[in-house]
């Protein structure tokens, strides 16, 4: 009653037309209103009229009050009893408009004043187009027409199928992948093993299947991995290897010995999950191919006949320098490394200390079984890192050698004990020394890092000098040729900006080799390097 109260004494005065009591008596006796209400409520009709309005909004039937009433209703209306004197304007009516000047325009549809119990407006269903497909979006008719006027082409005449040699052309012209996948597919396809691949077969696993469709690199992760797996390993990739040996042009020089065929497709290998595969785990996902280079390099492999020019994962000469800088430090041959021979790598160039970190697997787990000791693939992993400060792989190995409380900070006391020994060896050299302080000093104004205080491994991935702060902790001989400038090295860096530190690395070293090489077969009297046994790798 108090609510009812409270919501009447809030009328307007001048809303209920009322002539005969003025506005200020209103404001005066807030509770006449509410004396006025119950005495019009308290007649027959009244009470009637508001009793059947409340049996409808519960019942959920429509309530037929709109402005527009009918006649009935009207001289219902009309007829009420009034309590006020003849000629005198009768009260608002709580449902009903009948004889109000403020009575509504007819309004087209249906009255908006319902049961506040119903529904009346049911919302508009609004179709979304599909945009998931399981199997890989249908293919579009006229995709499909023209791929199948391709297809028609090349099994014209071959009821029986193509075989596997056969089976180049439809990989290279029909599917627009590498040829050397061709051997992959074809085996892809050719579920039973009976060394043919018919048009329907072709088609249901290319078309059917939703393969055109796909993006080049889903296509490819699609016909290397297991069926049973959502990863590439690195046995996925030697198929294509094996087929890239054997139909290369700038390959075919190595079928004679197929000892180093095999060496130099694991190192494409290890190199590609050393850029590719960020997580480190060995299973290569398909957000890491995408993200890669690796799809156009072997597009670039398969057009370029000279395969030194493709400088991503498949140069010739980068597998050569590698392999030989391998060789020389394996001293016995038997095809692992210890701290002995690491520390004779570039000239004696690295510390103690940094070559115990490498020991100590901090920054990746050995591949190697023998314990202390470094395999070919390990090694691969350290050369790539060593040559090429400035990629990211290179940053996050040499990051973790440095951070030795493995916080994810390098702090000022982690950085002086590795350029300790750096210092030792200028002063065994008779080189002016190089005090620590100043050396933090411009290693702070090289990185600019976010905190002065200690360098996270976010501000040397932003800073085109991170690796020479590497070089200046464990590396004498790059140390100082940083700190001289050499003017040569400058300008070559110049003239090829595309370039990366390892491919240049790797050229000079591979004419030094080749000299070294031509050297000693003048010194032979034979030219022919293949011939001999374990005491060169060439």
């Amino acid at each position: 009653m108090e609510t009812t109260t409270s919501d009447v004494a809030m009328l307007d005065a001048e809303l209920l037309q009322l002539p005969e009591i003025s506005p200020l008596a209103f404001k005066s006796y807030p509770h006449f209103p509410q004396t006025l209400f119950d005495q019009w409520l308290a007649l027959p009709d009244p009470n009637k009229l508001v009793t059947s309005l409340l049996n409808d909004a519960k019942t959920g039937v429509p309530l037929n009050v709109s402005g527009n009433s009918s006649s009935a209703n009207a001289a219902t209306g009309s007829s009420l009893p009034s309590m006020f004197p003849a000629g005198s304007t009768p009260p608002l009516s709580p449902r009903s408009s009948t004889g109000s000047p403020r009575v509504t325009k007819p309004r087209a549809g249906p009255s908006n004043l319902g049961s506040p119990l119903k529904v009346l407006n049911e919302p508009v269903k609004e179709l979304i187009p599909q945009f998931y497909f399981q199997n890989g979006r249908p293919t579009p008719n006229e995709l499909k027409e023209q791929c199948l006027i391709r297809i028609n082409h090349f099994f014209y005449g071959c009821s029986d199928g193509l075989q596997i040699h056969e089976f180049k052309s439809v990989t290279k012209e029909v599917c627009k992948l590498p040829s050397f996948f061709s051997t992959a597919l074809f085996r892809r396809i050719d579920v039973n093993s009976t060394n043919f691949v018919t048009r329907d077969a072709f088609l249901d696993y290319w078309i059917n299947g939703n393969m055109l469709t796909l993006d080049i690199a889903t296509q490819i992760f699609t016909i290397l991995k297991q069926p049973d797996l959502k990863y590439l390993t690195q046995e996925d990739f030697k198929p294509v290897l094996r087929e890239l040996l054997a139909t290369h042009p700038g390959l075919e020089f190595l079928q004679s010995t197929p000892e180093f065929q095999e060496r130099y497709a694991e190192t494409v290998i290890y190199r590609i999950f050393y850029y590719i595969n960020r997580s480190g785990n060995g299973n290569l996902t398909l957000r890491e191919l995408k993200r890669g280079n690796l799809i156009d390099a072997m597009q670039h492999a398969d057009e370029e006949e000279d395969i030194n020019k493709v400088l991503r994962y498949f140069s010739y000469e980068h597998f050569y320098v590698i392999y030989c800088k391998f060789w020389e430090l394996d001293t016995d041959h038997d095809f692992l490394i210890d701290k002995e021979n690491l520390i004779r790598y570039g000239n004696h160039a690295l510390t103690y200390r940094i070559v115990d970190r490498v020991f100590s697997q901090v920054a990746r787990k050995f591949t190697s079984k023998a314990e202390g000791k470094m395999g070919y693939e390990d090694f691969v992993y350290f050369i790539l890192s060593e040559e090429d400060k400035s990629s990211e792989p290179s940053l996050e190995y040499w990051f973790k050698c440095i951070d030795l409380d493995g916080n994810g900070i390098l702090t000022r006391n982690e950085m002086q004990f590795f350029y300790e020994e750096q210092l030792h060896r200028m002063e065994c050299m008779a080189q002016e020394p190089v005090l620590f302080e100043d050396i933090l000093c411009q290693i702070i104004d090289m990185i600019g890092p976010e905190d002065e205080s200690y360098i996270t491994l976010h501000d040397l991935k932003g800073c085109k000098l991170s690796g020479s702060v590497f070089n200046i902790l464990f590396n004498l001989n790059k140390f100082m040729a940083f700190e001289t400038r050499d003017p040569f090295l400058i300008r070559q860096e110049r003239e090829n900006p595309t370039l990366t530190d390892w491919d240049r690395f790797a050229h000079r070293e591979y004419i030094r080799l080749s000299m070294e090489e031509d050297v000693e077969d003048a010194s032979n009297g034979s030219a022919e390097v293949w011939d001999e046994s374990l005491e060169a790798p060439f």
